[in-house]
Order: C-alpha cells, then structure tokens, then sequence
C-alpha cells in the first residue's frame, strides 16, 4: 500500500511537472479565477443591501435599490468576463500539455525498440496516445477550472458568512468534514476500477485494431462469428468494469448534495427564526446569507466531480507514464555520424536471442568488404531477418559488437546509420497519401521530375499512369486499392530515388510477376554496383551473382562463398537449391 503511495504521488508530481511550462498563463488564470470568485461573492451583499432597501418599513428607497442594481449589473459582467478568460487560459494550458504530451509520445514510441511493439498489443499502445491522454486532458481542464475556484470560493464565503452571524456560519461549517469525508471515500474506492477500466479499453482497441486490420483473413477463414464473440466479451468486461466505475463516481455529486441541502435547509430555519426574533440579522442578510450557503455548497459538489474525473485521469496518467518511462534504444552520446561512402562491416562474436530460454545466434562472425553483394540464405527461422535487425538496431545484441567502418554502431547516432540504409522488405508499407509522396518519403524534397525518374527504374510507371490520377492517386495506409505487387514496387520506387550508400533487400520481389522481377533484377544490378547490399532471399535464383553467399541454418553459418562454388561443394546450399528445382 506504502508502494503504491508513493507512485501515485509520483504520477502527481509528473503531471504537475507537465503543466509548469506554462506557469506564466497559469498564474494570469489564477488571478482571474480570483477575481471571478471575489465578485462572485460580491454580488449577494449587493443584493442583500437591495432587499434591505425595500423592506424598510413604510417606505422603498428606490434610487438605492436602482444604484445596487446597476451595480449588481457591473459586478455580474465583470464576473463572466473574468470567467470567460479564466477558462479561455485554462484551456490554452490543457491542450498545450496534451499536445506535448501526445509528441512526447510519438517520438518516445520512435525510440523504442522492435521488441517492444512486437511485444505490446499494437491496440493498447494506440489507446494510450489517444484515449487515455483524452482521459487525463478531462481531468486537467475539470482541474484548472474547476478545482481552484472551488477551494478559494469556499475560503472565501466562509469569511463574509462569518462577518454576518457567527452562530449560523458555525453550523455551515460544522458539516463540512461529512461531505469531504464522503467524496474522498468515494474517489479512493474508483480509482483501482478507473485504472482497470483504461487496460480494458487498451485491450478492446487492439482486437478491433487486428480485427479491422486483418477482415480478409477473418472472413475467408470463417472466423467472424468467433472474432465477434471475443469483442463482445472484452466488451462485457468492460461495460461491466465501466458501470461500476461510473456508478460510484457519479454518487459522489449526489451524495455531496444531499449533505449541501442539508446545510442549506439549516440555514434557512436558524436565520429566519433569527431575524424573526430580532437576533441580530436583517431580512436582507438572511437572504445574502443563504446566497452564501448556497454558493458554500456548490464547491463541494463541483469538487466531487474534479475528484471523480481527476481519479481516472490519474489512472490514465500512470499508463501514459509507464509507456514513457520505457528504455529506450540507447543512441550515441558522441554523436558520429555515417560517412558518405559506405564503410567495412564487422560482426564479431555476436550472440543474441528473442528470449533468454531459446538461443538463436551465438558467436556470430562476419566480415563484409566494402561495396560487396551479401546473400543470405536459410531454412525459415535460421536467423537472417534477425541479422538485419540487428545491423539497424532494432534490437541490440546480447553480446559480441558490430562495427560498422570500424566504429561499434552503439557509438552511431542511431538516425544517421538507419538513413544510411535502404530498405525493400517482403511486408510493405504505405502512408496514405499520395503515389508521389509514398514515392518520395525518404527524400521530402525531390522533385516530380526525380519521382517518375525512379519509378520507371522501378518498372513502376506503367501501372502508376493507369491510374485516374496518376502520380495524384490517394492510396490509403493499407494501400487497398493496389496490388500486393503494385505497393511493392512503390516501396522498390522509393529506394530507387533516395539511393543510400547500403542497401537492404529482404524478398524484395517476392509479389512481383516473372517478367518484372527480371526487369527490376537489372535495375537492381545498377543501383548495388559500388554500394554495399544485403540481400535475403528464398528464390536462390535471385542471388546468383552475389560476391558472397552466406548459408545459416539454427543462427550459424553453415557454408559460404560464391553461388557456384557452394552448388560445386554440394553441401547444404546445393540441398536448398535443388529442391526449388527438382519439379522441372
């Protein structure tokens, strides 16, 4: 309990930590919100002195009663005028901390290794950039405008309904513990089905995300019925969870306003039976007095409603924290950048694996000239994606280095080296937007000119002019108005027009028709000569003019050496091609 303690106080001070940026336009909101409050409690003695003046016996002061209400008039504006600016301020404040909040996110998600989105529910992370960072921006702005304003109105009333009758503002007061006690019991109670209620909404994005995502599969395999009974499941864990979050948050305000109403009915009865027996209480106080219970009370009220959507935004605060307070992929503190030629690429003793129980390469060496052709080659599961993976960083090594132009790549500055690297993967990606700006995504300022220049090496123009609008096609992110072939020689496309000193082709060709691909093969051939490439194939016909070819089988090197050489050995290289072969 202690533990936890101190973590919820943590998530507090974190949030108050992200607000102070903006100390400036908060304090102008305090200031307003002040001087809300005070002319606030300042229009029941305008009043009160108002009723005084037309219940003086046997006679109506109307030039009195006309100037307090020009006066009551004056203080009601500057009230909603100090109200608008105080809000306008807060809200300046909220949405610029989500807005941080929200990129703090992004570029944290940016910095994270591979491994932790593969091992995160893709849906649970969405809902944390976006449902629960709309949770806790609720629970700022019902903060900020709300929170302050209550206290200083309380402070305050209890002063002016001192300086009117001692006795009856003693009764006010005597019942404020009970509706703090019950507000607080409530807020302690909501905030464990809060935080439980935000994981389940986490879980619920991810499988409609993955439902959504993957509808060609689900329906083909007759899975929709199955699919559908998971949602409405996760669904009725969370209507349930929710419903009993929202039932004891919204007995908060009910409960503070039955204790309110109790007060303010005590207030009536005291004051009117003292200003009937002459107890040192005009008629006209009495009803500024019960202005004042009534304003008293409503704090509470609003309060308990800060308190309730403070509690889940707190929880959704903790889930954004945790995201955030995640390691990130170490980039270097020196700061060296790729040079512009590419240089030798050493592996040496490197180990890694996915989990500790399961080894995959251990005490890898490798060394790759400068300029050189690569293939890797292997049974599914051998390690070869792996190894890409590990150049670029996406996942860091267990043990052993890799240097790249004799410099360890943790001492790289991690954006240099991954923009050093082109990469054409069997899995394409698309933003949604345009063919051109799909096109040019690695170089934002080429020009049209350059984009169809790279397209047509890319064998891609073809299609592209066939479209309505051409180079102009909106494509969306999942690129459902193409071809599986067509999005990849888009991806082809961009590598061809940003042309990066190394490159990286994992089944580059794996969706494309024969006749392309040997088209493609050419242009391929051009953009390799001079530059280092990886390339990691199942087709072996596609690698035969590799400088080298290296064969892995359980995360080791097995064989290497050319193409003909290895088929020459007939060993465990020649096994895999000619099995590719043995129909014809």
């Amino acid at each position: 309990m202690k533990n936890k303690n101190i973590k919820s106080d943590g998530v507090v001070k974190r949030i108050i930590a992200l607000v102070f940026p903006y100390r400036i336009q908060l304090v102008f909101s305090l200031v307003f919100a002040a001087a809300y409050v005070a002319l606030s409690l300042f229009a029941p003695i305008v009043s009160g002195r108002a009723v005084d003046a037309m219940v003086t016996k046997n006679t109506v002061d109307f030039d009195a009663v006309f100037r307090y209400a020009v006066i009551y008039a004056c203080v009601v504006v500057g009230a909603s005028v100090c109200q608008w600016l105080m809000t306008h301020l807060t809200n300046i404040i909220t949405y610029k901390t989500v807005l941080k909040l929200r990129r703090d996110l992004f570029y944290k998600i940016t910095d994270l290794s591979v491994g932790y989105i593969d091992s995160h529910a893709h849906g649970d992370i969405l809902s944390r950039v976006i449902n629960d960072v709309e949770q806790l921006s609720d629970g700022l702005l019902m903060g900020f405008s709300q929170l302050f304003t209550g206290i200083l109105t309380i402070a305050a009333t209890i002063g002016f309904m001192i300086s009117i009758n001692i006795p009856i503002a003693l009764v006010v007061v005597v019942f404020t513990p009970l509706s703090l006690f019950v507000a607080s019991f409530i807020a302690k109670n909501t905030y464990s089905m809060f935080k439980k209620q935000s994981e389940i909404r986490g879980d619920m994005t991810s499988l409609i995300e993955e439902s959504i995502g993957g509808a060609k599969t689900v329906n083909v395999f007759g899975r929709f019925d199955e699919t559908a009974e998971k949602i409405a499941k996760t669904g009725e864990e969370l209507r349930k969870c929710g419903v009993r979050a929202l039932f004891f948050s919204s007995i908060t305000n009910p409960a503070t306003r039955f204790v309110n109403n109790a007060v303010y009915a005590a207030v009536a009865i005291l004051g009117a039976f003292s200003a009937i027996k002459g107890g040192g209480i005009t008629v006209g106080q009495l009803s500024s007095f019960l202005m004042y219970a009534n304003q008293y009370t409503k704090p509470f009220n609003e309060i308990s409603g800060v308190i309730a959507e403070f509690v889940g935004a707190k929880a959704s605060a903790e889930r954004i924290f945790d995201l955030l307070d995640e390691k990130s992929v170490e980039s270097s503190l020196s700061g060296n950048k790729i040079p512009e030629k590419a240089q030798d690429i050493d592996f040496s003793s490197v180990s890694f694996s996915y989990s500790p129980e399961k080894p995959l390469i251990e005490d890898f060496c490798l060394s790759v000239p400068y300029g050189k052709m690569i293939a890797i080659v292997g049974p599914t599961g051998c390690g070869k994606t792996t190894l890409i993976n590990l150049l670029l960083r996406f996942y860091d090594v267990n043990s052993g280095e890799i240097r790249l132009g004799g410099v360890p790549v943790k001492e790289l500055e991690l954006n240099s080296l991954r923009r050093s690297f082109g990469m054409v993967l069997q899995d394409t990606w698309l933003k949604n937007g345009t063919v051109a700006e799909n096109i040019a995504y690695g170089r934002k300022n080429a020009t049209r000119e350059e984009i169809v220049a790279a397209a047509v090496r890319a064998h891609a123009d073809g299609f592209i002019s066939s479209l309505e609008n051409g180079y102009d096609t909106v494509i969306n992110e999942d690129g459902d108005n193409l071809s599986q072939g067509q999005k990849q020689m888009l991806c082809i496309s961009r590598v061809m027009l940003s042309l990066p000193p190394m490159l990286i082709l994992d089944e580059a060709t794996s969706s494309i028709d024969t006749m392309t691909e040997l088209r493609i093969r050419r242009a391929f051939d051009e953009m390799t000569e001079g530059r280092t490439s990886f390339v990691v194939a199942h087709r072996l016909s596609t690698i035969t003019k590799a400088d080298l070819v290296l064969v892995m089988k359980n995360g080791k090197i097995v064989e290497k050496g050319t193409h003909e050489k290895l088929l020459e050995s007939g060993g465990f290289y020649k096994t895999l091609y000619e099995s590719q072969f043995e129909t014809e």
